[in-house]
């Protein structure tokens, strides 16, 4: 059985999609950009920024879901331009620290309304 997660504290989906799915003990978050969702605006000012708006919004959806980032177990980033990967990955850490999940992380040819960034991530919670 699917539950579909949904939460105002994350960007509303821009297709036909869900937030996230929770089946079981696993959620399936969909790919978050930075998009501030109190405000509507994309952070698009430097791939930092970025990378902390979209890795906050998977925050805010997997705590809909009942789950935080430390029952991430695995996660897929994409960007805009693989030059911002050790950029990336200085946000990431902070948010991941010393027991990360396990990680995909490519270039895409264009990720949508242009953002810079999108981050999935599937959890395991109970």
């Amino acid at each position: 059985m699917k539950k579909i997660i949904q939460t105002d504290k994350a960007p509303a989906a821009i297709g036909p999609y869900s937030q996230a799915i929770k089946t079981g003990n696993f959620v399936y978050t969909s790919g978050q950009i930075p998009m501030n969702s109190a405000t509507g605006v994309m952070v698009d000012s430097d791939i930092k920024a970025a990378a902390k708006q979209s890795l906050e919004n998977v925050k805010a959806v997997l705590a809909a879901a009942g789950a935080t980032l430390d029952d991430v177990v695995k996660t897929t980033v994409f960007l805009k331009d693989l030059n911002d990967f050790k950029a990336a990955n200085e946000v990431y850490t902070e948010y991941f620290g010393n027991n990360p999940p396990a990680r995909s992380c490519v270039q895409a040819a264009k990720l949508p309304l242009d953002s810079l960034i999108e981050i999935e991530a599937i959890a395991v919670v109970g």
